[in-house]
């Protein structure tokens, strides 16, 4: 018995699609694992220097509400 054309495609189709679900899994599984890593680096880095997350990268104006006020970085006041 032969394979025909739409069998080939069937097969085609889905040897691309087990390939592309095991890509999206090592990906991720590696952005996880990242994630992890850079909250747990920015938790050391607060235990150590004493500024939040927030401060660290930068919106610590954000964070501090009403400094967030004062600067107009929202649009509105608590």
């Amino acid at each position: 018995m032969t394979n025909t054309p739409v069998n080939d495609q069937f097969f085609q189709h889905s040897a691309e699609q087990l390939i592309h679900m095991e890509q999206l899994k090592r990906v991720e599984l590696f952005n996880g694992r990242a994630a992890m890593l850079g909250i747990v680096i920015g938790i050391l880095t607060e235990a150590i220097s004493g500024s939040g997350i927030a401060h660290q990268i930068g919106l610590g104006a954000l964070a501090d509400g009403y400094a967030a006020c004062r600067t107009q970085f929202l649009p509105f006041c608590f």
